[in-house]
This record gives structure tokens, sequence and C-alpha cells, in this order.
């Protein structure tokens, strides 16, 4: 059977059309279904026991009442579980944290550690059993406060180097006309996706089949191969719908468990995390304490720039936020030093979140460069644009393409900036103080190896496979407006399955490097399957497969610095009577590539924003220094932007093409929060005169700031 001429669709071109999800209908009427909800035959249901004490060892164990009561199937513990082998790198190129790898000793480095899996026959009996279980330890003292001053901390490389230097710093802000030298502090944040971690583990006919939600269902499945010691074709993992992942959905504890569970009972079980669980055992973005000193000469070109950031571990992983990071890609200057440093402390492993690094970055880097603006007479979008660097200013390496410019120029315009009074304090209405502020964003652009199938199926239509997830971003549409461009026909006649470990080797949905990695391979292996087309009068029955691998590829591509970049804009209004903080209007212009659905890219750029708020004036979580635990660790107690909290965003892009990707994608996931929190910080001091450099800005610390005499000087909070 020969291919089917394009559609119309087709012709004029899928990508950079507006497409409604794929799944979308599936989602809102419920009839797609989560890890938590995929039923099993003879399901058993696990439920996690944490540990009480902040540090310490497990003297014992009292399983004996617990398997008495009723539906209960086993409880697993240091003492009877399979030993798990834990000395090898993973995908990441990490160790796995050993909070995955649950039950192999009787250590208790941090408050909810995972001591226990009750199993039973139903979650309520699970529930009730695991609540019941007796578990004693002996205590040892804790610390778990993170200091800028404290005693053990340590450079740390993490994904990136852990200090460049370039210049004499001292003699170069000894020079400098204006100086600015600032500490900054962002806090503990928790990743609250909708859908918390779920999965349900099984053997089938000699194989393990692990349904979860995750990130990568490849790279759980390598992580799981090689802990249990299986070979890699003996496990299948799949992972249908994401409820959000933001980072934490890697492998965790609940999968381990669950499998742990499965081959001991030799029937499905599954593990869900509560709420309150994830808050130690799924990650979170360490507090950071930066440190930045920018030194500038009289027309506002930098010749010092320091940017110090110490973030927080566990003690038995080593997890970096990066935040320095980000000062290496959007300022030069004839100093230039930046330094990541960590410190152990008897807290949960961090781990990735939304821009690592660069979101807690951006907020002590751009709110520096604001205050430089301020003390120089600049204006801040002026003094940015120049120091605009040429090349990368550590790596040296030129840019792929950087559009910074022409999104300050174009948000500017449609902002109203050049009518700004750049006087803080001086702007009212009725109560409130009014204020505006702008930021700088940057992310990295990059790819990485992936594989993809593509079948010429025999009535006509195509069908993609490939590892890849979407944990809500809509990759799923936008592998399928790629594909159809890749194959000349309609979007129609494309089916894109994705979220089984079975497909092939890919890129996981992180570093905003999902879809332009999994786009690079549908690309491939849709010309080549064109190619065997064009030299065939007909498909079989069973169709024509074509499997790409874009290792070769990615290998040869040129060393540069690839990035998406943006500019923020924010309007708040303060009222220093009740401390309350409204953000009326933000714009976020961004140069990230091509664009492939301009509906779901804007909704990812909009939630990057809104977290953006979130992450200025909401969210916190604390924890007790006395027990090490969460105060309120659930959505009532950790607060986060609701609708009354978001105004209208506005978002827009730019003309941002990159020459060497054959699609021309960047990402848009994680763009749109970095520089968000500065833009509204920045705003906050417009409205008030009074600087924030510790978020979030809470009311108690507005209501505690001394607010100048309008039209005067810069005060601090």
């Amino acid at each position: 059977m020969t291919t089917t001429t394009p559609g119309p669709s087709a012709l004029r071109g899928a990508v950079g059309t507006a497409r409604i999800r794929i799944e979308g209908r599936e989602k809102v009427t419920g009839a797609a279904r989560y890890a938590g909800e995929i039923p099993f035959a003879d399901l058993a249901h696990g439920w996690l026991v944490l540990s009480t004490v902040t540090r310490g060892r497990i003297l014992d164990v009292e399983t004996d009442p617990v398997l008495a009561m009723p539906g209960v199937l086993t409880v697993l513990h240091h003492g009877n579980a399979p030993r798990l082998h834990t000395d090898y790198v993973g995908m990441l190129g990490t160790p796995p944290d050993p909070t995955c790898a649950v039950f192999q000793n009787d250590r208790v480095p941090f408050a909810g550690w995972p001591v226990a899996l009750v199993v039973a026959e139903t979650p309520e009996e699970a529930r009730e059993a695991a609540e019941a279980l007796v578990v004693t330890y002996d205590s040892e003292p804790h610390d778990t406060a993170l200091h800028a001053e404290h005693p053990g901390a340590y450079a740390a490389a993490g994904h990136m180097p852990a200090e460049t230097e370039k210049g004499d710093l001292e003699a170069q802000l000894a020079a400098s006309a204006f100086v600015v030298d600032a500490e900054y502090t962002t806090p503990e944040e928790q990743h609250s996706m909708m859908e918390p971690h779920a999965a349900t583990a099984r053997w089938e006919g000699g194989r393990l089949e692990v349904v979860d939600s995750n990130q990568g269902a490849g790279w759980v499945q390598g992580e799981l191969a090689t802990m249990f010691s299986l070979d890699a074709s003996s496990v299948r993992v799949r992972s249908e719908h994401i409820g959000g992942g933001f980072g934490s959905k890697g492998l965790r504890a609940h999968q381990v468990s669950a499998v742990m569970a499965a081959t001991a009972l030799q029937r499905p079980v599954r593990v869900v995390l509560t709420r309150r669980q994830t808050f130690s055992l799924g990650g979170y973005r360490s507090p950071t304490t930066q440190r930045v000193r920018l030194g500038a000469a009289p027309d506002g070109r930098l010749l010092a720039l320091e940017h110090r950031s110490l973030n927080q571990t566990s003690t038995v992983y080593e997890f970096v936020e990066p935040s320095a990071g980000v000062a290496r890609v959007l300022y030069d200057a004839d100093a230039h030093r930046t330094a990541n440093h960590v410190v152990r402390l008897d807290v949960p492993s961090p781990t990735w979140m939304r821009a690592p690094g660069e979101a807690p970055g951006s907020f002590a880097i751009e709110a520096a460069l604001d205050e430089l603006a301020e003390r120089g007479g600049i204006d801040p979008i002026e003094l940015r644009l120049r120091n605009e660097p040429d090349v990368g200013p550590v790596s040296g390496l030129p840019f792929s393409s950087n559009n910074l410019a022409a999104c300050f120029r174009e948000g500017a315009r449609r902002f109203g900036w050049a009518d700004r009074d750049p006087r803080p304090g001086v702007r009212r209405e009725g109560r409130w103080l009014l204020g505006t502020g702008t930021a700088a964003a940057s992310f990295g652009a990059g790819a990485a190896p992936s594989t993809a199938l593509v079948t010429a199926e025999a009535d006509g239509s195509f069908t993609v496979r490939i590892t890849a997830a979407d944990i809500g971003t809509g990759a799923r549409t936008a592998l399928t407006l790629i594909a159809a461009d890749a194959l000349e026909t309609a979007p129609e006649q494309v089916r894109v399955r994705i979220g089984d470990s079975d497909f092939g080797p890919a890129m996981i949905a992180g570093g905003s490097m999902g879809t332009r990695s999994w786009a690079w391979a549908v690309t491939a292996a849709a010309a080549e399957l064109r190619e065997r087309l064009a030299m065939t009068t007909s498909i079989p029955p069973e169709g024509i497969t074509v499997r790409s691998d874009t290792t070769e590829a990615l290998g040869a591509l040129a060393r540069k610095e690839r990035h998406s970049f943006g500019a923020q804009f924010a309007e708040v209004a303060v009222d220093t009577a009740t401390g309350e903080i409204r953000v009326r209007r933000m714009l976020g212009v961004f140069a990230a590539g091509r664009i492939v659905n301009p509906l779901t890219a804007r909704n990812q750029l909009v939630g990057g924003m809104t977290w953006g708020i979130s992450m200025a004036l909401h969210e916190e979580a604390v924890r007790d220094r006395n027990t090490g635990g969460h105060y309120a660790p659930d959505l009532a107690g950790y607060h986060v932007a609701t609708h009354a909290d978001t105004p209208a965003i506005e978002v827009d892009w730019v003309d941002d093409h990159d020459p060497d990707d054959p699609v021309g994608i960047k990402g848009v996931g994680e763009i749109g929060i970095v520089g968000a929190a500065a833009a509204v910080a920045n705003a906050v001091w417009h409205a008030t005169g009074v600087r924030h450099r510790n978020l979030p800005i809470r009311p108690d610390r507005v209501l505690a700031a001394t607010v100048p005499e309008p039209a005067g000087g810069a005060a601090d909070a």
C-alpha cells in the first residue's frame, strides 16, 4: 500500500500551530488512569513507616503484633529485606540516593527515613497496621540548621564545576565606582505536584513489571535492574500519565519497596506516598544562602562579579543546588568568581526541582544587579544590556544564539517601561504603594542521546514509539506535530506511544531537554523511513519500522553555549499597614528556540512565572530544629500561590534560531520560573524603597521593614 498524501494541515506545517492536548479529553473526563488508579488482580497494598527520630539507630521492630492484625501479609524492614546493589553510577552520572535503597541497615540519618513497609490486603488495613507498628530507636544528637558560617561547608561540583575564577577580584572591587555586597537567602521549597508518587510492581512470566509515575521509564528501569541485580531486559517500566514531576519523580523508596514486596509475596503490590510522606521522601529544593559582590565602572560596566552559594545536603547523599551557575552565563566582568558549596546536615536529600540552581540563583544575582543599578543611577534594563557577554563569561565558547537583548527591548515596549519613574516609594493608589521590577532569565538548552521507533502501518498511518514522559508539558502532543511534519503527513495520521521502557533508551523529562532530545530522534527516524518508503511501492501488512539513535549526531556537535533566555517584568501593589503584597501583572518575553505548540508552550511559561510569584511571596517549608521534621508538611501548612494570588500573566517570545538543531527547539519547561521571583522582589523594592533579600517576602517581613519617605533612599529588610 502506498503512503497517504499529506493533508491540508500537513502542507501548512503542524509545528507552530496551537493544538489542544491529544489526551486532554481523557484527562478531564477521568478516562486517563494514573499510576495509583490502574487495576490489577490480587493487588496488595504497601504502606511505608517512617522514622520518628532525626538521627540514630533502629534497636527493634516489633512485627509480631502487626502481623496478627486483619489483612496484614508481611512487614519488610532492615532485618529481613533483600540486599541491594548500590555501588554503581546511574543514568544521571551519580550513585543512587541511599533513601531509595530501603531497609539495608539500622541507621537513621534523618526524620522521615523509611524504616519498614507494611503490606496488607487493603490500603486501609496497611495504614492501620503501619501506624500501629512499634519501632524502638537509639537517638543521637542532630544538626539540621543551615547558615552561612557553618564549619562543615565545602566546595562541591554536582553537574558543573564547583568553582570558577578569573581576574583579581579584590583589586577590581577596589577600583569600582560603586559596589554591592549583600547576602540573599531562599528557603526550602517542596515539589507538591498534584499527583503524589505511586508505583505498582508485579512479576509476570519471570519478568518484573513496574507501573509507575516517573519522568523517565528507561531511567527507572535501569536503576531497578542494577539495584536488584537483574538483566535490564527482564525489567519493564511503564508510565503512561504523570500528574507533575518537576524533578522529583525519578527512583524513590516507594518503587524499590514495592518491588521487594512483590518479590516476597509473588503478587502485585502497590505503594503510594501520602502528601506528608512526599515532604521527606520526594526530594525538595534546598534552602540557599548566597553572597553576591558586584563592582562597576561609572558607566555601569561590571569590573567585578562574585557569586557564592551554599546549600544543604543529607549525610548519606551529596546533592548540589548550583545557584552560582546562572552568573556564569548571563554577565561577564574583568574579575569573575563563582562557587557552589554544600554542607552535610541531618536532613533528607534535596533533589532536582524546576530550574535547579537557576531559580534561586537568579533571585540573588538579579536582585543584586537591581541594587547596583540604583546605586549607579542607571536604568536596570540598560545596566543588564551593557553587561551582556559576547561569549560565555567562564567558558569562552560562542553562544549558539543569544537574544536576551531582543527580549528586554520587546518586553520594555509592551510593559510600558519607558514611563516608569525610577524613584522608589513615590507611586500610590489609595492604600497601595505601586512598583515595577524586571529581571533576566537564562536556562540551558541541551540534548541527550535518544532512540525512537517509527512505523509505517499498512493502513497508511504512522506509529511513533519513544520512551518519553509527558509530565504535564504536552510532550505527547508536541511529538505528534513534529512527527507529522517530518513524515509530511497530517497529525491525525500519527499515533505517538510513550512512557514504556521497552521502546528503548531515551532522555528523561528533565533539564528542559526532553522534547528537544526526543524530537531529534523522531525526526531522524522519520527521515530514514521516508527514504525507505520512496524506494518501495507497497507496505507489508506488518508495516515498515525504522529505529534511530542520535548518539553519534549529538557527539558531532560543536561546543557552544546553548541557552534559552528571557526578560521578566512585574508590577506589584504593597499595603505597608497590613504587609499584603499583590502582583498586579506580569510579562515574560522569551527566546526559547522554535515553539512547537504555542498553546502548551504558553501554559508552561505561565506556569513557571506563577511558580515565581509563589516562590517570591509564599513558599517556605520550615523545619523544627528540635525534631528535624517539618511544621505542617501538607498543602494547608505549605503555602503556594492560588488563583487569588495570580494576576493576568502575559507571555510571548521572539525569533530564536539554533542552526545546529534539526528541529530548532530549546525547551520552555524551566525558563519561565527563572528571574520571576527576582522581578517581583525588585518591584516590591520599587514600590516601598525597602530591599527584601530573604524569600519569601511575607507580610510580617513587610511590616517589620522601615519604609523611607517618598523619593528617599533604599532601606533593607
